[in-house]
């Protein structure tokens, strides 16, 4: 019940949201036949396509979180500590700091085609789309949020006579957390994106795939399907991630109250 009271508070207003848009639709389709029920099926042909295919539908989530999970878990990585190194040394800031603002608002997916020729599969490739995406987020967000650390957690360490690594564990981290978090944050909707355009375009599967497989047919039920599934994984992706982000800043929410 403390949970059901707890996702009620925080994504009540989420969900009726939802609700209302789902059954405005049911309206304009199946009920009313307002919209063009070949580009606009309603659910009555789109929840039968779901179950009928809900194997292909698993395989295909599988197949989208082996291209996810690592691309986005080896950016955290190398964007944490390539953020921690550079902005703990300002002579790495100070020249690296151009090359980041130029590099970084360049979109992945323009290098799609590159990354497909140069790496020897499609798979490779694809995680390739992702960490890039995804390892800028996490490098800035590293970044900033040591530079914008309070000097006084700094000299309180000093004074504490702490060595490096503690002072990096247990001071210099969880100080920077919010920020790093918040790029986390970001780095993850970059993934969904990109996910989805190099499962169009550089996979033979996935839920991206599956999407486009039947748009090229134009079979609009299994589209709207594949695109209702994505959509829940991602959020519930999300709603996971945002809970992770509470546990992890709970001082922060303690400093608010």
């Amino acid at each position: 019940m403390r949970r059901l009271a707890r996702f009620i508070k925080f994504y009540g207003g989420t969900t009726i949201i939802l609700f209302a848009s789902f059954c405005m639709y049911e309206v304009a389709t199946d009920l009313c036949g307002w919209l063009d029920p070949v580009l606009f099926p309603g659910f009555s042909r789109i929840w039968p396509t779901v179950t009928g295919s809900s194997p292909q539908l698993f395989e295909c989530f599988l197949s989208s979180m082996g291209l996810l999970i690592p691309g986005y878990f080896i950016a955290a990585l190398a964007g944490i500590i390539l953020g921690v190194v550079i902005a703990l040394s300002p002579r790495f800031h100070k020249n690296l700091k151009p090359i980041i603002f130029a590099l970084s608002p360049i979109p992945p997916s323009m290098l799609t085609p590159y990354l497909i020729a140069v790496l020897p599969t499609f798979y490779i490739s694809s995680v390739a789309v992702i960490f890039i995406g995804c390892f800028w987020p996490f490098l800035n967000g590293t970044i900033s949020g040591i530079l914008l650390i309070d000097q006084k957690y700094l000299d309180n360490s000093k004074v504490l006579e702490l060595s490096g690594i503690q002072m990096l564990t247990n001071v210099i981290l969880p100080a920077a957390s919010p920020m790093i978090l918040a790029g986390a944050g970001t780095a993850l909707n970059f993934a969904f994106i990109l996910l989805t355009v190099a499962e169009m375009f550089a996979t033979n599967s996935g839920l991206g795939y599956y999407i486009q497989y039947y748009a090229d047919f134009s079979d609009y039920a299994r589209v709207l399907g594949g695109l209702l599934v994505t959509i829940f994984v991602f959020v519930s992706i999300m709603i996971g991630f945002d809970a992770f982000k509470r546990r992890v800043l709970f001082w922060t929410l303690n400093e608010h109250h």
